[in-house]
């Protein structure tokens, strides 16, 4: 009872420490952004008075609708890319030995202590007319002529996908891991084949990690606004870079700060979905 009463002040200390962190270096700057998207564009001052929605109706504007499909589907697509490599990958991790499981997964994160600015260049390098992949298939004899890959929504895929795989392999190995080796025996027993344990077992107990994988990539995909400038040019444009530029290119300080809303507000719903669906195969499991 005294050792709990000598920590006391100790937590409260450490709690007014988090929840400072989460006002000032998260909640303020939110409610900055929320207060600039309502504000009217100024020349001078960037913002200023009367409150209006004028950047939010702007947001229906045919040409950044365009915009927000584009986006989606570049990053949809890249999700799927994601789960389809990092689910067998992810499978197989899971299956060898500890020892080369944290091998495997010391690779995996080794990219990360490089920031992703330099990782894309280097693989703007390898996709480049007379880059690496170029050069080793015209060594190899299977093209006659260097393939335009750099500037195409390819080679943005390829880079979004290259910086968010591990985001979807990570979450599927912790589910794999955890997996009851004794549940896909009794679906074998009972006369299961491996396609129906797959569908009927395997999946149903993986799903957490696919939607915390899918939650990990898809928004990401479409606010990592340097991978089109660097890998796809000016025919490749994200929902990131409508912001960036509005931000730092047209002044449009409110323009951008409610296309940041939208954004944040559809990872929002993207999370809320996510804890749902836990909650839905909670039930359905008990």
């Amino acid at each position: 009872m005294m050792l709990s009463i000598r920590q006391q002040p100790f937590r409260t200390a450490v709690l007014v420490l988090v929840w400072g962190w989460l006002l000032f270096l998260v909640l303020a700057p939110n409610l900055l952004v929320v207060g600039a998207s309502v504000m009217t564009r100024d020349p001078s001052t960037f913002i200023a008075l009367p409150l209006n929605l004028d950047a939010y109706r702007q947001l229906f504007n045919p040409l950044y609708l365009n915009v927000f499909l584009q986006s989606l589907w570049m990053a949809t697509l890249t999700t799927a890319i994601c789960l389809l490599i990092g689910y067998p990958f992810a499978w197989a991790l899971s299956k060898v030995q500890k020892r080369r499981q944290m091998l495997l997964i010391f690779l995996l994160i080794i990219p990360f202590w490089t920031n992703s600015l330099v990782r894309v260049y280097a693989l703007k390098l390898i996709l480049a007319t007379n880059g690496l992949l170029n050069s080793a298939l015209l060594w190899l004899g299977w093209i006659s002529e260097p393939l335009q890959m750099l500037y195409t929504e390819g080679a943005v895929i390829i880079g979004l996908v290259y910086l968010l795989l591990p985001f979807m392999i990570l979450p599927l190995y912790a589910v794999f891991d955890d997996l009851r080796q004794d549940v896909l025996l009794a679906s074998h027993d009972l006369g299961a084949g491996r396609l129906a344990t797959f569908r009927n077992v395997i999946i149903p107990l993986t799903l957490p990690g696919v939607l915390a994988g899918v939650m990990l990539v898809l928004l990401p995909a479409m606010g990592l606004f340097f991978v089109p400038d660097i890998l796809g040019g000016s025919r490749s444009l994200l929902v990131g870079n409508v912001i960036k530029n509005q931000f730092l290119d047209a002044r449009n300080w409110p323009f951008g700060a409610a296309a940041s809303i939208v954004l944040t507000l559809a990872m929002a719903l993207l999370m809320f979905a996510h804890r749902l669906s836990k909650q839905r195969l909670g039930e359905e499991s008990s």
